[in-house]
């Protein structure tokens, strides 16, 4: 049986600050959390609290993805992720 995926803690306030600017936000939750639209850009975070660890097939994604994928911790990182 599939457990319920967990929401980190900062997601909320992520994807709020996301959308503030701007940003198209669409929870996806495989193989990462969100799928992020800004200025003609697509943009895959997947969002870690303090201390979270990547599952390993986050790992496997994260090693073999060509476009902009990243982990983030809090607003911050994933701002400057999506507006460069």
């Amino acid at each position: 049986m599939r457990r319920a995926a967990r929401i980190d803690s900062n997601q909320r306030q992520i994807v709020a600050a996301l959308r503030q600017i701007g940003a198209s936000v669409y929870y996806i939750k495989e193989p990462v959390d969100l799928a992020v639209g800004f200025r003609k850009r697509t943009v895959l975070l997947e969002v870690k609290a303090t201390g979270g660890r990547l599952t390993k097939s986050q790992e496997e994604f994260f090693q073999t993805y060509s476009g902009e994928a990243y982990i983030v911790q809090d607003v911050g990182q994933a701002l400057k992720a999506v507006m460069g």
